[in-house]
C-alpha cells in the first residue's frame, strides 16, 4: 500500500483540481503536495493527473482511484464521527468516597449542572479503590499524598487526617495515649479501616474485642455528631464543629500534600471530562490546620 499521506494528498488534488488549493485544504505547501503526487505516481507506475490550464485534470486512472478513495475516506469519516459522537455522549464517570460525596461534592454539584446542562454525570460514591479502564472511570477523587503510580493527580482539597469524637463522648480531659481509643465505640465507613490502620502505625495493639459500627459515610458523620463513637476522617468536613467545641480532635496526622486529589489517566481527555476537571480546579481549597490543645497533634 502507498502511504496514507500520499493518498490523502491525491484525494485533495482530485477534489480541488489544483495543487495550491489542495495544499491549502490540508494546510501544507504546494511543494509538499507535488512531492506526494510524484511519490504516489511512482509507486503505482501510472499518471494520475495532467496539466490543464492553471490547474490539473485527472487521467482515467486518476478518476478511478479518486472514486475509490472517496468511498474509502467517506467510510472512515463516518466511522470516526460515530465513535466521536458515542464518546462525546458517554456520561462522565466520577468515583469518590461517600463521605466526600456528601460533605463536599453534592453541595456544589448543582453549580456544575447549571453551567453544563448538556454533560451527563455518573457519580459513584464508594470506599473501594476503583481501577481505571477504557470506557470506565474517567475521574477519581482520592485521599492521599497525590502519588499513585501510572496516574496523573493534582490537589483539590488539602486537609489533615484526624481522629475525632464528640466532646460529649470523650470529655475535655487530656488524651495523650492512643490506646485509650479502645475504651470507646468506633464508627467506620463501609469498606474502610483507617482508624485501625492508624492505631497500628502508632504501635497500639488491642487487648479486647472492638466495638465497631460499619455504616455509610453520611450516616457515620451524623453518628459522630451525636456522640456515638470515635472515627477517622478528613478535618475539612468537620472544621466548624471542631471550632464550636462540638467535636474534639484527639490526634491529627499532619503530612505534606495530604488531602483529596483529582486523579485521571494520562493522555487526551474527552471535552466533557476536561469540563468537569476544570470545574473541580475552580474549587481548590486548603485546610491543613494543626490541632490545638494538650492532645498529641502530629503523629
Amino acid at each position: 500500500m502507498p502511504s496514507l499521506s500520499s493518498l490523502r494528498a491525491f484525494s485533495a488534488v482530485a477534489e480541488c483540481l489544483s495543487y495550491s488549493a489542495a495544499g491549502r485544504s490540508l494546510n501544507v505547501s504546494h511543494a509538499a503536495i507535488s512531492q506526494q503526487m510524484r511519490t504516489l505516481e511512482a509507486f503505482l507506475g501510472v499518471r494520475l493527473v495532467v496539466r490543464e490550464g492553471r490547474g490539473v485534470a485527472l487521467t482515467m486512472e486518476g478518476r478511478e482511484l479518486a472514486r475509490s478513495l472517496n468511498d474509502g475516506f467517506s467510510t472512515i469519516r463516518r466511522a470516526v464521527d460515530a465513535l466521536s459522537r458515542a464518546d462525546a455522549t458517554r456520561p462522565v464517570h466520577v468515583t469518590m468516597t461517600p463521605a466526600f460525596a456528601v460533605s463536599w461534592l453534592m453541595p456544589r454539584i448543582a453549580e456544575f449542572r447549571h453551567r453544563h446542562p448538556d454533560i451527563e454525570l455518573m457519580l459513584n460514591p464508594t470506599a473501594e479503590l476503583v481501577d481505571f479502564s477504557p470506557g470506565g472511570v474517567d475521574i477519581a477523587i482520592r485521599f492521599g499524598d497525590g502519588r499513585w503510580p501510572g496516574l496523573e493527580s493534582e490537589p483539590l482539597l488539602l486537609t489533615n487526617f484526624v481522629i475525632v469524637a464528640a466532646t460529649s463522648l470523650v470529655g475535655t480531659e487530656p488524651f495523650p495515649d492512643p490506646a485509650r481509643i479502645y475504651e470507646f465505640p468506633w464508627l467506620q465507613e463501609y469498606g474502610t479501616n483507617e482508624l485501625a490502620l492508624w492505631l497500628d502505625r502508632q504501635g497500639v495493639v488491642s487487648k479486647r474485642n472492638l466495638n465497631v459500627l460499619h455504616l455509610p459515610g453520611h450516616m457515620m458523620l451524623d453518628g459522630l455528631m451525636r456522640g456515638e463513637g470515635v472515627t477517622a476522617t478528613a478535618r475539612a468536613f468537620i472544621e466548624p464543629e471542631i471550632q464550636s467545641g462540638l467535636l474534639r480532635v484527639l490526634f491529627e496526622d499532619v503530612r505534606e500534600g495530604s488531602g483529596y486529589h483529582i486523579v485521571t489517566q494520562p493522555g487526551v481527555q474527552r471535552a466533557s471530562v476536561k469540563a468537569f476537571v476544570g470545574w473541580l480546579r475552580g474549587h481548590k481549597e486548603t485546610l491543613s490546620i494543626p490541632a490545638k490543645g494538650g492532645d498529641r497533634p502530629d503523629l
